[in-house]
Parts: structure tokens; C-alpha cells; sequence
């Protein structure tokens, strides 16, 4: 087994830098989890069902895992870094546009042209994090965090807007994409990892095992985001009928994945990413047999744990997904950050449909398979060579 060194401590003049990317990502990465916060707001103000309100989160994912790795192949050989700030723009113009859009369609379509922005940003977004933090472990965990954040603090910052002015008040939800551009601009003049064309040397690229590495991210996802698309329902079904403990519960989701991905860092550094990894799904199916069957306020330890066990492989995929495409770190990217949120909304329909003819409680039972069945092929990866 290869001997994992133990990752340095990033010095004083790294962390400003380091710090302003996981700003620049959790304010792309917050309107990602703005969608299931949005999910009951929907269902009160305009009377969506289940399978309705499942396709703002397929809008909000499907043209991101289809376009998500061909923005990973164009960075590959052109430097865009341009496309950081303009992403942000049209990320935040998205969920914007859904309170001043009447019909179901328009706003199926302002939420899709965010989840455009999203795909654009992540590919170029993760090169200059490996550029600015040189792909070490803990560093690229905070990159990731960052995200995270942006995720955990959707509900705190989406739902006092929403309560007070409703789905009218979705404009106002734009401010945080506007600071993700003052923070990253900065950073644009950085030298980026080395693009497809002029990679040289820098080592053999091993399309099998990134097919299995994204399998495995697929299956996380699916699990994932049908969590937290259903969670804020069936919480609030549970325990208090009111968007508060949806928000309560929202939160505990996101707020364990921003510590899991610290976690599944610093563990990493120690004892290596593929026995992270696997440990981390095997637990996460544990955790989540717990949300499906533990009554009143207590499942929110089991979310908790849940969103924990399932965000400690994060960062993780990236550097993993990173390493096997040394050759092509926008596409490894692209697919490893993409995938991460898209493919679970590509399922999300399928999950509204089955929680429609049988329960949300059959339907979140149904996601503790996805995590074993990650666990089992994570056995079949192995640390890839780096040069």
C-alpha cells in the first residue's frame, strides 16, 4: 500500500488566496442549494406537485451534466478564465428570474440557465484551485468547503427572503453571486495548471479507473440530491408542518457536508483517500437507514450524519478524478464537480414519480442502496501514479 506523507499546513500567504477561492465557490455553489429550499415555497405559492416541483431540480441539473464536461474539454485546451466571473452572473441571474417569471415553463428555464452558470463555472473554477493550492489534499478540501458553505448557508440566506416577500423576492438572491465576482477577479491573474495541448509529460491519463471513480460519483449524487430534494418535506411532515423545521433540517444537511469535507481532508492526509472514501459510504448508508426510520426531532442527527458521511469523499473525487486525468484536468473537473450535483438531478423525476404513487418515506429508503453499492466499487480503485 502506498504510504500517504502527511499534507503541510498551508503557510500565512496561502490562505488568503485559498480563502477568497472557497468564497468565489460557495457563492456559485449556494443558488445549488437555493433549489430545495425553493421546493416548498413552490408547493405553497403556486400548487406544484411532487413531480412538478422534481423538474426545477432536473432543470436545474440536466443541461449541466450535459454541457458540465464539454466546458471541462474546451478549458482543456483554451485559457477561459473569463468565464469564473460570467458564470457567477448567469448562476445568480437564474434564481433571479424564477420570482419575475409567471408560467411553470419560464420558470423551468430560469432555473435551468443557472444551472448553465454553474457547468460553466466548476471546470475553469477547480484549475485555478489546483494552480493556487498545487493540488495538495487539505488545501483542495478547503476549495471544496467552500462550495459546501455556499450549500449550508442557502437556507439561512433564501428563507427569511422568501418568508417575507415570497417567490417575489427572488431578485434579492442575486447579491451573493455579485460578491463571488468581487473576491475572484482578484485571483484571475494566477497561472493555470497546464491545458491538454501543452501538457507534455505530466503522466499517463487512466480513462478505467475514472470511469469507475465516476460511477461511484453518480451514485453518491443520485443519493445526494434526492436527500435533499425531499428531506425539507419530509421533515416538515414529521415534525412541525411549517417551512421552518424544512429550513431547520435543510440546514443540518448542508451544514454536515462542510464539515465532512474538512474531515474527509484531514483524514485523507492520514490514512489515504481510498480508505476515506470507502469508509465514508459505508457509514453513509447507515446514517441514512436512520433518517428513514428515526421519529421526531432525532432524525436531524441521523441528517447530520448523513450529509457528513456523504461530503467526506468530496474533495476527495476531485483530487482522485484529477490525478487519473493528469492529462486532462478540466474534463477530470468538469465530470468530478459536475457530476456531483447533476446526475442526482437527472433522477430527481424518477424519485418524484415514486414518491407520488407510494410515500416520501419508501422513496428516501430507497437512496440507502446508493452509498453500499458506491462502497463496493470504490474496491475495485486504487491510488492512481502521480509523477
Amino acid at each position: 500500500m502506498t504510504e500517504i506523507a502527511q499534507a503541510p499546513t498551508p503557510t500565512r500567504g496561502d490562505r488568503g488566496p485559498t480563502v477568497l477561492l472557497a468564497i468565489g465557490h460557495g457563492s456559485v455553489d449556494v443558488y445549488q442549494g437555493i433549489v430545495p429550499v425553493l421546493v416548498p415555497f413552490l408547493v405553497a405559492e403556486r400548487h406544484y406537485d411532487y413531480v412538478a416541483v422534481s423538474g426545477f431540480v432536473l432543470a436545474a441539473t440536466v443541461l449541466s451534466s450535459v454541457v458540465q464536461p464539454l466546458f471541462g474539454l474546451l478549458t482543456d485546451r483554451w485559457a477561459m478564465r473569463w468565464l469564473i466571473p460570467v458564470s457567477m452572473l448567469v448562476t445568480g441571474l437564474g434564481v433571479a428570474l424564477l420570482g419575475v417569471s409567471g408560467s411553470y415553463w419560464l420558470s423551468l428555464t430560469a432555473i435551468a440557465l443557472s444551472g448553465v452558470g454553474v457547468a460553466a463555472y466548476h471546470p475553469e473554477g477547480a484549475r485555478l484551485a489546483r494552480s493556487v493550492t498545487g493540488g495538495e489534499p487539505v488545501r483542495m478540501s478547503w476549495f471544496s468547503l467552500g462550495g459546501n458553505v455556499g450549500f449550508a448557508l442557502a437556507p439561512v440566506i433564501a428563507t427569511p427572503v422568501l418568508a417575507v416577500w415570497g417567490l417575489s423576492g427572488a431578485p434579492v438572491l442575486i447579491v451573493p453571486a455579485l460578491l463571488g465576482i468581487a473576491v475572484s477577479v482578484p485571483l484571475l491573474g494566477r497561472a493555470s495548471a497546464p491545458r491538454a495541448a501543452s501538457a507534455g509529460p505530466a503522466g499517463v491519463d487512466d480513462w478505467p479507473a475514472f470511469r469507475v471513480l465516476t460511477s461511484v460519483i453518480v451514485l453518491r449524487s443520485v443519493a445526494f440530491v434526492g436527500l435533499s430534494t425531499f428531506l425539507g418535506l419530509f421533515v416538515q411532515q414529521r415534525v412541525h408542518n411549517s417551512p421552518t423545521s424544512s429550513a431547520v433540517a435543510l440546514f443540518a444537511l448542508f451544514a454536515g457536508g462542510a464539515v465532512g469535507t474538512v474531515l474527509g481532508g484531514r483524514l485523507a492526509a492520514r490514512w489515504g483517500r481510498l480508505r476515506v472514501l470507502r469508509a465514508a459510504y459505508a457509514a453513509a448508508a447507515v446514517a441514512l437507514t436512520g433518517v428513514v426510520l428515526v421519529p421526531g426531532p432525532g432524525v436531524l442527527v441521523f441528517v447530520a450524519a448523513a450529509a457528513l458521511t456523504l461530503y467526506m469523499p468530496f474533495s476527495l473525487h476531485i483530487t482522485l478524478g484529477q490525478d487519473y486525468l493528469p492529462r486532462r484536468i478540466g474534463t477530470a473537473s468538469g465530470v468530478t464537480l459536475g457530476l456531483a450535483v447533476s446526475a442526482g438531478g437527472v433522477f430527481a423525476p424518477v424519485l418524484g414519480m415514486l414518491a407520488q404513487a407510494t410515500s416520501l418515506r419508501i422513496t428516501l429508503a430507497s437512496l440507502i442502496l446508493l452509498p453500499a453499492l458506491a462502497c463496493l466499487l470504490a474496491r475495485r480503485l486504487r491510488e492512481p501514479a502521480v509523477p
